[in-house]
């Protein structure tokens, strides 16, 4: 099977405007939010984890997010190869400011302009799984030979709409993202652009081993038992990796009561032994559609740079589950899980090349 690599990486989220930044602020325990104010029936403030990127025109900030997340990737090497923008709320940011109207088509044309990029452009919608199903879209495209390089293009950025409707469904914290905590009382949403330049021309440090999909239609909103644990069956089965050979899972753990423990419950049935967990939505927020491709870069970093989380908050102990407080060492594959709405449930597992 032909290996597909991560040749390159891009980053912005409130945390910082680079990799480096990212990794900079990283260790310190302030958390990097803003707040929010909601009117209506769900009135009041809500942390966001905001990019620190000021522009009062709402399409010249993306533009200048994506181009600078897009470069720090490389993506200017690979403008013919295939292009995936995963986002969930695409440009409505601008639609509510007047900026634009709403047509799907013209904001991935848009994005591709950019970037000046020549060759074919896919849009990824899934919900909170939309990066994770772009890089399992663009690896098929890899290893059946349609392409030799593709960049994930994951973006989310500032709308009402979204908060609005976190709000509304009342899945909003009002306090802070604590996952798998005890005093959990819902997640916190971020921005975030982020980009991974994958191909099969060269050699790199993370491989993309393999991954799945799985809907379960029964839970629209919210995670399932036997979803999680079906997703980790065919994310071994698609990567030829057992579970005993997995060393760290990134879990999605955003702070929801009930999603957090049906993750919990969904792990602790698939492996005999647990390997460490690491929840990266106290650092950088929920950022939907991004998230799976900005908490992979991030954690891709991490691994490579020796630096870790700091978690603040206290682990609800009848999830059976635990946050590894300090870095694993010799992680050479981990699965990356994002839980989302429409009941899509999304992994990936990534081996050192």
């Amino acid at each position: 099977m032909t290996p597909v690599n991560i040749a390159g990486r891009g980053l912005a989220c409130s945390l910082g405007l680079s990799v480096e930044q990212v990794l900079a602020s990283l260790p310190q325990t302030a958390v990097h939010t803003t707040q929010v104010t909601l009117p209506g029936a769900m009135a009041g403030d809500y942390p966001f984890h905001a990019i620190p990127l000021s522009q009062s025109d709402w399409n010249e900030r993306a533009r200048e997010l994506v181009q600078r997340v897009a470069a720090e990737a490389g993506a200017q090497q690979i403008r013919d190869g295939v292009l995936l923008i995963a986002t969930s709320s695409f440009d409505i940011g601008a639609v509510e400011r007047g900026a634009t109207q709403m047509d799907y088509q013209a904001f991935a044309d848009k994005v591709a302009a950019w970037l000046d990029w020549s060759g074919p452009v896919h849009v990824v919608n899934t919900a909170c799984t939309s990066s994770l199903n772009a890089l399992l879209a663009a690896q098929a495209l890899l290893r059946s030979g349609e392409a030799t390089d593709a960049l994930v293009l994951g973006i989310e950025l500032d709308n009402r709409l979204t908060l609005g409707g976190f709000a509304a469904l009342q899945l909003l914290s009002r306090t802070g993202s604590k996952p798998f905590g005890d005093q959990r009382d819902g997640l916190v949403l971020g921005e975030a652009v982020a980009a991974l330049r994958l191909t099969t021309r060269e050699h790199a440090i993370w491989g993309l081993a393999g991954g799945a999909n799985v809907v379960d239609g029964e839970q629209p909103t919210g995670a399932s038992v036997r979803a999680v644990k079906e997703m980790c069956a065919h994310a071994f089965a698609d990567s030829a990796v057992g579970a005993d050979a997995i060393d760290l899972i990134k879990v999605q753990a955003a702070g929801s009561p009930g999603n957090d423990a049906v993750e919990a419950q969904g792990l602790r049935e698939t492996f005999k032994h647990m390997p460490p967990l690491v929840s990266l939505k106290a650092a950088m927020g929920h950022a939907m559609g991004a998230s799976g491709a900005a908490e992979i870069v991030l954690l891709t970093a991490c691994l490579e740079r020796g630096v870790w989380l700091l978690y603040e908050h206290e682990v609800d102990k009848e999830l059976g589950v635990a946050l590894a407080t300090t870095m694993p060492q010799n992680v050479r594959r981990f699965m990356a899980t994002i839980l989302g709405f429409g009941g899509s449930h999304a992994s990936v597992i990534l081996e050192r090349a």
